[in-house]
C-alpha cells in the first residue's frame, strides 16, 4: 500500500472510501471495510490509525493497493453481505484465495474451502515452490557469408539462460510442465524438480549457425497462442501466473525484492 501524504481530513464513517486497487476504482464505507477488525483491511481502516490516503489529481482522496483489481470485486462483496457469492462457473478460486490470505479475511479464507468441498474439489494441502534461473553471456564467433567467394568473420553475444522449478505438489510442477515447450527435447523428467535450458536466437545470428551450436529457444502457451520466452522476466511472469492459480503465494525474492522480474530467485508457499 503506497505511503500517501497526509490529508486534509481524514475519511469518516458513513461517508465514502474510494479504493484504487491495481488501477480499478471501488467506492465503500469504512463500515464495510472494518467488517472484520482482524483482517488487514479492519486494521489499516480502524479509528485512529495513522494511513492517511493518496490524493488523486482531481483532489479526492483515496487508498491504493497493489493487487489484483478484478478478484477484488468479490472481496468487497464479502465484506458488505457476509457471505461468498460467485458467478456460476467462476474459475479464479485460487486466485482469489491467494488474495483473501493478503488481505487476511480468514471467514473468506473458510467460505472457500467450503465452496471448494462442496464441489468436490480437494482441498490444496501444503506445498512449497522454488523457481531459479541463472542467465550466462557468450560470445559466439562464426563466418558471414557477404559474396560468392567473400566471408567475413562475426561475433556475437548469446545469452543461455537454465531454470530449475522444485515443486512439493506434483500437479502444479505437471502445470509447469505444460506451460512450457523446448523445441526437440522432451521435458519430463519425474520427481520434484523440472529443469530447463534455452537461448533466443540474436537477430544477427544466421538460423543455421543457431542449430549448429546446439541452442534451442523456450515456448509458452498452447497450441494456437505460442509465444517465446525470451529472457528471464517472461520466464519468471509464467511463473508466477501458474503458482496463483494454484493457491501459492509469494514468500521471497532474490537478490531484489523491489525488481522481482529480474529476480534469480522466487519462493512460494501454500499453506
Amino acid at each position: 500500500i503506497s505511503p500517501p501524504p497526509v490529508p486534509s481530513s481524514p475519511p469518516s464513517f458513513g461517508g465514502p472510501v474510494t479504493l484504487n486497487v491495481g488501477g480499478t476504482l471501488y467506492s465503500t464505507t469504512l463500515e464495510t471495510l472494518t467488517r472484520f477488525p482482524d483482517s488487514m483491511l479492519g486494521a489499516m481502516f480502524r479509528a485512529g490509525t495513522p494511513i492517511p490516503p493518496n490524493l488523486n489529481p482531481q483532489g479526492g482522496g483515496h487508498y491504493f493497493i497493489d493487487r489484483d483489481g478484478k478478484a477484488f470485486r468479490h472481496i468487497l462483496n464479502f465484506l458488505r453481505l457476509g457471505r461468498l457469492d460467485l458467478p456460476r462457473g467462476y474459475g479464479e478460486t485460487a486466485l482469489l484465495r491467494a488474495e483473501a490470505d493478503f488481505y487476511q479475511i480468514q471467514p473468506l479464507l473458510d467460505a472457500l474451502r467450503e465452496l471448494e468441498a462442496s464441489r468436490g474439489t480437494p482441498v490444496p494441502t501444503a506445498a512449497l515452490l522454488h523457481a531459479d534461473v541463472d542467465a550466462s553471456p557468450r560470445l559466439v564467433h562464426f563466418s558471414a557469408r557477404r559474396g560468392p567467394h567473400h566471408y567475413e568473420l562475426s561475433s556475437v553475444q548469446v545469452d543461455t539462460f537454465r531454470a530449475n522449478i522444485f515443486c512439493t505438489d506434483p500437479e502444479c510442477l505437471g502445470a509447469m510442465r505444460a506451460r512450457f515447450g523446448v523445441a526437440g527435447e522432451d521435458r519430463a523428467e519425474g520427481g520434484p524438480h523440472f529443469r530447463l535450458e534455452w537461448a533466443p536466437c540474436p537477430a544477427e545470428l544466421p538460423e543455421v549457425e543457431y542449430r549448429r551450436l546446439g541452442l534451442q529457444p523456450l515456448w509458452t502457451g498452447g497450441p494456437g497462442e505460442l509465444r517465446e520466452v525470451v529472457g528471464t522476466p517472461g520466464f519468471l511472469e509464467e511463473v508466477l501466473r501458474v503458482a496463483l492459480e494454484h493457491g501459492f503465494r509469494l514468500d521471497s525474492v532474490f537478490p531484489d525484492p523491489e525488481d522481482l522480474l529480474n529476480s534469480r530467485s522466487l519462493r512460494f508457499v501454500r499453506h
